[in-house]
């Protein structure tokens, strides 16, 4: 009986702790400035062309304001390509969408996909990527 016992009380500290996290990540997503990019795929389409899907979360998404966009840049910073979203994704979270036949000149190795939060533009956790064949 007292194994019992223990058991549940691990299980209720469990759920508490998890119930917590819970909690702290909503309040800190609605803190949240910058759409974050989760996940890049990447792949070539043709000569010095690539095809991308982006898959962005905005946990603060509203139709007044929302991710609108993403972008592809080098290393250094040159904007290589951008796709422009025109409405919310409030119901669809985290969401993917692409970019197709992005031309990218033969000496970029690696990019950097960075969302744009509607009002404060460029930010939040981007990734870098390498690109396949380079």
């Amino acid at each position: 009986m007292a194994t019992a016992q223990l058991n549940r009380r691990r299980l209720v500290v469990a759920f508490l702790a998890a119930l917590a996290a819970h909690r702290a990540w909503a309040i800190q997503g609605q803190d949240q400035k910058f759409p974050d990019i989760l996940s890049v795929k990447v792949r070539a389409s043709g000569s010095d062309r690539f095809d991308f899907d982006v898959t962005v979360s905005s946990p603060y998404d509203t139709p007044a304001r929302y991710a609108d966009g993403f972008r592809v840049t080098s290393l250094s910073g040159e904007p290589l390509g951008e796709r422009k979203l025109v409405h919310d994704h409030q119901d669809e979270q985290p969401f993917t969408r692409d970019l197709h036949g992005l031309r990218i000149p033969r000496s970029v190795r690696q990019v950097v996909v960075q969302g744009r939060d509607q009002r404060f533009g460029y930010g939040g956790k981007s990734v870098e990527v390498r690109l396949p064949g380079r």
